[in-house]
């Protein structure tokens, strides 16, 4: 069976949240997500996507010209078993923005971000009709002594996320700096690049983008990395992607080292 087999639904934020601590390679939902969608094979819920407003919006809004809260969201997670077939990503993403163009006319593009360091460097997205906007170091990410992946942003917020709450209550550290926090705890950082890619819904919006897009060819090798490891294999001429399904395999956002060995 093929990747057209796929059948895309709304599911509910908990049912969406289930596949994605399940199966997503961070584990860790984002909580305003606002819109989810189930991806089933064979009768059984084997991905979830979740769509929401980016953390920060009025920075987001300036990437394109015009746009106000309505007309962009972020893909704040994509988590994919390793039981779909190839391609299933980039198909499934075709599908889910036929039903937001249909059923949310106002949104005119979305945001997505591939962590290098713990992912992948945007295979996906290349595969899905999204163009390259930006490329950072990323010095956000840190780990914990247990190995477990923090972004410094989850311990800087006013109203403690569970980790924060967790690392302030061991250290006795009511209050304090993240970074301070981040040093008591041991974490150190973990070095990588982030990835900003764009999806315009509508194509006469991206005349108002505002940022250069970056050919795919300009990627550094540096940065080309899949759960921390250099990527073996060169970027192919994106043309020949259609956005149903690229001519190459995409890897899943899993937990799974199985693609690194293929």
């Amino acid at each position: 069976m093929s990747a057209k087999s796929l059948i895309l639904r709304p599911v509910s934020s908990k049912v969406a949240n289930e596949c994605v601590k399940r199966i997503h390679y961070s584990g860790k939902v984002v909580q305003n997500s606002q819109m989810h969608i189930g991806v089933f094979w064979s009768g059984k819920m084997e991905g979830a996507m979740s769509f929401g407003p980016p953390l920060d919006k009025r920075k987001t809004a300036g990437l394109v010209r015009g746009s106000r809260w309505q007309h962009f969201c972020e893909l704040n997670r994509m988590a994919f078993s390793d039981r779909l077939p190839r391609n299933s990503e980039s198909r499934a993403l075709g599908v889910a923005f036929r039903l937001l163009r249909r059923h949310k006319p106002a949104l005119k593009w979305v945001v997505s971000f591939a962590d290098a360091t713990q992912c992948g460097d945007g295979t996906i997205y290349r595969a899905s009709g999204f163009v390259l906007t930006g490329i950072k170091a990323n010095k956000q990410n840190v780990r914990l002594p247990t190995g477990e992946t923090v972004h410094l942003m989850n311990l800087k917020t006013a109203r403690p996320t569970p980790v924060q709450s967790r690392l302030r209550t061991s250290l006795g550290m009511p209050s304090g700096s993240a970074g301070g926090l981040a040093r008591a705890a041991g974490a150190v950082p973990w070095a990588g690049h982030q990835f900003r890619y764009v999806r315009f819904l509508d194509p006469t919006w991206r005349e108002r983008l505002t940022v250069p897009v970056i050919p795919f060819s300009d990627i550094p090798e540096a940065a080309r990395m899949y759960l921390g490891k250099p990527m073996r294999q060169p970027i192919k001429d994106p043309s020949s992607h259609d956005g149903k399904g690229g001519e190459d395999p995409t890897l899943a956002l899993h937990s799974s080292q199985a693609a690194l060995d293929e």
